[in-house]
């Protein structure tokens, strides 16, 4: 894998990438399952399904329940959630310095993320990463959400940024789909939500981070 000729923008997955948010995501489903006289799932079963949202948490908590009772549980479960959005949920290791080597060399940072808006503008007040920004784009802010390459299109223009200026880093094959189809570098990063056995490299990105810090690898002008 190559990097060609290196970014000028790092656009980047929330949930298993720049954001751990597996705990508290794993702690709804499982008050949820509470409620619904349920015993709680280990914690290495949810893990690998976070960066799948909250329907493919709801079928992991609720197998085989018909799709009206699934939709009821997975809106149950997102107010659940809601309501303790940053209790565990921090940057993964390392990204805090990333930021500040981006920061400094005036690098843009976006993220573009399934998660909807009501959800995801919170959650970034409550790291206070938001100010550090040039754009966010959710699930819910355009018709298509990712593997379609809209949301990644929208989040270049808003930032002032040709797309083949941008890398795309995520930890799903979505990621890398959409990236790829909207013109930009990407990067998988293994460090996120990856099930047991799941091999990146078999999305075809462009190259594969282990930690936050390779992705400073992918962006001109910067240095760890």
């Amino acid at each position: 894998m190559s990097r060609a000729t290196p970014g000028h923008a790092l656009l980047l997955d929330l949930d298993g990438t720049l954001l751990d948010t597996a705990r508290d995501m794993g702690a709804a489903i499982n008050e949820l399952r509470r409620l619904e006289g349920r015993e709680a799932l280990p914690f290495a079963a949810i893990r690998p399904q976070v960066s799948h949202g909250g329907a493919a948490l709801v079928r992991l908590g609720f197998p085989g329940v018909p799709a009206a009772e699934a939709e009821a549980l997975r809106r149950r479960f997102l107010d659940i959630y809601r309501g303790a959005l940053a209790v565990h949920t921090r940057l993964f290791e390392g990204f805090a310095e990333v930021l500040d080597v981006l920061d400094a060399a005036r690098v843009p940072v976006g993220v573009v993320t399934n998660k909807p808006g009501w959800l995801t503008a919170p959650l970034l007040e409550a790291l206070d990463l938001k100010r550090r920004l040039a754009c966010v784009v959710a699930g819910d802010t355009l018709e298509h959400r990712k593997p379609h390459p809209a949301p990644l299109l929208h989040a270049a223009a808003l930032a002032g940024l040709d797309p083949g200026a941008c890398v795309y880093a995520g930890d799903a094959e979505r990621d890398i789909i959409a990236g790829r189809a909207a013109g930009m570098r990407t990067v998988a990063v293994r460090f996120g939500y990856l099930a047991p056995g799941e091999d990146p490299a078999a999305w075809h990105p462009d190259g594969i981070a282990e930690r936050p810090a390779d992705l400073l690898d992918w962006i001109g002008g910067v240095a760890a």
